[in-house]
């Protein structure tokens, strides 16, 4: 099967004409400065123990944009190649590197999978500049809302913009999968939801038969977690996957409809497939119902994981240290559908929020993070007298992971863009 990439590309959906195109880039160009020397910043916005991997930020050639290729550009079909700047912080240099994905700290012993950057086969998609981040989102607010691996991007990001400023952790919610951080200097708001399902769900079983617990999943019924606080928000970016693996029972309608390896006698078994698309649907339209949701609503599809020689708990690894080339590899039954599920209820939501001034965005870094099969703990997310498994889902960092805010850099130009266009008509 082949994957419709190149379909979804960050593209403005009007092509403006050159003249206008021009005042919009100089317009651009002046809100976002190109280039922040680092003595232009107080020392207290400096990182306190500059990373002595990294080299000075980003060259100024490096960082021009340009808007007649990035308009039309396809940003998320390309391949990886070599980057002998990465990686830009370390396991030193930024404190919010989640204690199993600090690759680093447990011993990794090669580095070559720090250095790689993703490019675009039709463009140059710029590195990362914090700086520049920082100008675009000031007095903006961004939400990332799933599961551990949007927990693990949020960590990749609040180290990447940690060479700018260090943010106020502002959480009005004591469980720590629930976080929010202020950049002062910025009035920016960084936060995380946790909802790994993105539906209700009840734990009935914190063993049950897979030993990973049993869930029963309201597939009708949006996660209120989230519903309820992100109205207020600028962009939110949902994820969810891997945890539709787990053993869970199927409500719908408040009725019992399946499971999934649930042993419940006389009840259907449904493939995960079947809650993955009915929670995405629920999802999606919720945000359409949300009438006072005014900001972007940005799918980020799902991140395959690289077990060989096994399944998580039958001693698979992934213990490459180089990517695959755009060739080499390609996605299985199961992680088709799930990309499948996404970009058609991504279509669907679409189309209807476009019909209720609703504006949804497709972040596809499926295609990209399937190349990347070194990036991963494996078994260097703990000490080797722990009896934990090989993680083969979470990224290091830093690590492959860190692209994924070049991707979000990117598209939130291509925002500012729409946003001045449409104050030009």
């Amino acid at each position: 099967m082949e994957l419709p990439f190149g379909k979804y590309s960050t593209s403005a959906q009007k092509t403006p004409s050159i003249f206008i195109l021009l005042i919009l880039a100089v317009v651009v160009l002046g809100l976002i400065p190109l280039y922040h020397p680092f003595n232009w910043y107080s020392g207290g916005l400096r990182i306190r123990n500059p990373s002595e991997i990294s080299p000075t930020y980003f060259p100024l050639e490096e960082q021009k944009i340009e808007f007649k290729e990035a308009d039309k550009c396809d940003i998320f079909s390309g391949k990886w190649i070599w980057n002998p700047e990465a990686p830009y912080y370390t396991n030193v240099t930024c404190t919010e590197i989640h204690d199993h994905q600090n690759c680093m700290k447990h011993g990794r012993p090669d580095s070559d999978y720090l250095k790689w950057r993703w490019k675009p086969n039709e463009c140059e998609l710029p590195i990362f500049n914090p700086f520049q981040f920082l100008d675009l989102v000031r007095n903006k607010s961004v939400a990332i809302v799933g599961d551990s691996v949007g927990r693990n991007q949020m960590q990749s990001l609040l180290c990447l913009l940690s060479r700018v400023e260090y943010p106020v952790d502002i959480s009005d919610n004591p469980d720590q999968s629930f976080k929010k951080y202020k950049y002062t200097t910025y009035n920016f708001t960084l936060a995380m939801y946790w909802s790994p399902f993105l539906v209700s769900t009840k734990e009935v079983d914190a063993d049950g038969p897979c030993h990973t617990g049993l869930y029963n999943l309201y597939l009708d019924e949006a996660d209120e977690k989230w519903t309820t606080k992100i109205e207020g928000y600028d962009y939110i970016i949902l994820n969810a996957g891997h945890w539709f693996a787990r053993c869970s029972v199927y409500y719908v309608n408040n009725q019992r409809v399946g499971c999934r390896y649930c042993g419940i006698p006389n009840v259907t078994e449904l493939p995960s497939t079947y809650a993955y698309q009915r929670a995405f649907e629920t999802t999606l339209k919720a945000i359409n119902n949300l009438d006072n949701f005014k900001g972007v609503a940005i799918l980020r599809t799902f991140a395959p994981s690289h077990y060989e020689g096994g399944k998580w708990n039958e001693g698979g690894d992934c213990a490459r240290t180089r990517p695959y080339g755009s060739n080499e590899t390609s996605l299985e039954d199961q992680s088709v559908e799930q990309y499948r599920i996404q970009v058609e209820e991504f279509e669907v939501a679409e189309k209807e929020g476009k019909m209720k001034g609703k504006r949804f965005r497709l972040m596809d870094t499926t295609r990209a993070m399937l190349m990347r099969p070194d990036g991963h703990p494996s078994k260097y997310g703990h000490w080797p007298n722990e009896n934990v498994a090989n993680d083969c889902v979470h990224w290091c960092l830093p690590g492959p992971i860190d692209s994924w805010s070049d991707f979000l850099f990117h598209m939130f130009k291509m925002e500012a863009i729409r946003s001045l266009e449409e104050n030009l008509q």
